[in-house]
């Protein structure tokens, strides 16, 4: 394709009209769901004894207890947790063993304390309490059992809680051009991760094990490094596609300390089983790397906005190392004119390479667009959305952040589109639109 045709251009959509499908799926979130995560109690600058640390006396007054108190005290723990938690024992259990600098015979404290100690140690944490938004979509890779023409997909959101901070929950659910989306219940638990890190490890990989649960909502994804300490934000997952025929479930997303962002790189092994680590590379220090969902030429492709403004397109012979880049998309409309970028991995299609967009513009308004790339070689632009496909309206405004629609990652089956998108920073829905009439909706 090197053009819309006249047909579609005379065909294109007057600027309020809708050639979407709505979904009344409406994914809010839910304060309910927590995992259990470290807690690490210290002592003020210019208090405290740097001899008898704080962690030291928390664990000092646990060993005093005496046998009747140590169980009264375990039972409410147990009562507390054991109803929305699965092995809670191992969790704590395992909380007790990573404490360090201690002072204490390891070998003479009983099961009981040790469960107690890790439980003093330990905090819960409702990793979607404030907002669930910013959704990718990926499809499933069980296709089984389904109705005609159905698919089973995967989503990744941007879950919210205590202190503004950002994790990574899932769902799956199923749909079929012309019928609703049906989105699984999550499932009864959400699974504290186990992590391991090497210490001597160069590449700063980070691996997260969440066990060998059925349902892969029960998995959840929080900060554990450093560089995320205050979020894991806006996964863009790509089932990716390599020449051999294999398939990885990968994801860019930015990483953030609290004070500094940069790209990092999820890899699902099965959705129970990650791997972190961070891109390497001079536009590392960004926001917003999307990776093309296969190799183009034997190279790995990735769109990029690493000056906060335009759509770059880059390449590498490595996933995890991306420099340069040229520019490809730059603001044109006035809903576009702050800034543009990708709402996610571009979509191969016959004509090219769908890309949803988002655009920034008056009052901070955040909109989502579309534009068509050549197959062959994605630097071309060959057509794009002059209007929105959606905008903040009455209904899709109001929010933790006013005047926002965004996507992490759409689908499409069928020759239609299914796009997830979160509402105000603050919830989760989903849109509809046959590929035939995006696309005429460009110019």
């Amino acid at each position: 394709m090197t053009a819309p045709s006249k047909t579609r251009s005379r065909n294109r959509p007057f600027p309020d009209s809708d050639i979407l499908t709505h979904s009344r799926v409406v994914l809010k979130p839910d304060p309910s769901r927590t995992v259990i995560r470290p807690f690490a109690p210290s002592d003020p600058a210019g208090f405290g004894d740097k001899d008898h640390p704080r962690a030291q006396r928390i664990v000092d007054r646990v060993l005093s207890l005496d046998r009747a108190s140590l169980h009264e005290a375990l039972k409410r723990v147990n009562g507390s947790l054991t109803d929305r938690h699965a092995n809670i024992e191992e969790s704590l259990r395992r909380r007790f063993d990573e404490l360090e600098g201690l002072t204490i015979d390891r070998a003479t404290i009983g099961r009981d304390q040790a469960l107690l100690i890790g439980a003093y140690f330990s905090e819960e944490y409702a990793f979607e309490a404030a907002a669930l938004f910013n959704p990718s979509i990926v499809l499933h890779p069980d296709q089984s059992g389904l109705e005609r023409n159905a698919i089973r997909f995967i989503m990744a959101l941007r879950g919210i809680g205590e202190g503004h901070v950002s994790s990574v929950t899932f769902r799956t659910g199923t749909w079929a051009p012309g019928r609703a989306v049906v989105i699984d219940a999550p499932g009864p638990h959400a699974v504290t991760p186990r992590i391991e890190q090497d210490d001597d490890d160069q590449d700063d990989i980070v691996r997260i094990i969440c066990g060998d649960h059925d349902d892969i909502s029960e998995s959840v994804i929080f900060p554990v490094t450093p560089s995320q300490r205050q979020g894991i934000e806006d996964l863009r997952l790509v089932r990716f596609v390599d020449d051999d025929g294999e398939i990885r479930y990968l994801g860019t997303y930015t990483a953030f300390s609290g004070a500094d962002v940069r790209q990092e790189m999820l890899r699902a092994f099965d959705f129970r089983h990650f791997e972190m680590r961070p891109v390497l590379g001079s536009v590392s220090a960004a926001k917003g790397m999307a990776l093309f969902p296969r190799r183009i030429d034997g190279r790995y492709m990735m769109l990029g906005r690493q000056d906060n403004e335009n759509v770059w397109l880059l390449s590498s012979d490595d996933p995890y190392n991306w420099s340069g880049g040229q520019k490809i998309l730059t603001p044109k409309w006035p809903w576009e004119f702050v800034q543009v970028g990708n709402c996610g991995s571009p979509i191969e299609i016959e004509e090219g390479w769908l890309v949803i967009t988002h655009g920034v513009g008056i009052v901070r308004h955040y909109c989502i667009g579309a534009c068509l790339l050549d197959r062959k070689d994605p630097s071309k632009v060959l057509a794009r959305m002059r209007y929105p496909l959606i905008r903040p309206g009455p209904k899709q405004r109001d929010g933790y952040v006013p005047n926002v629609v965004y996507s992490c990652g759409g689908l499409v089956h069928d020759r239609t589109l299914l796009l997830p998108y979160g509402v105000a920073d603050s919830f989760s829905t989903f849109a509809s639109v046959p590929v035939d009439d995006l696309l005429a909706a460009m110019e």
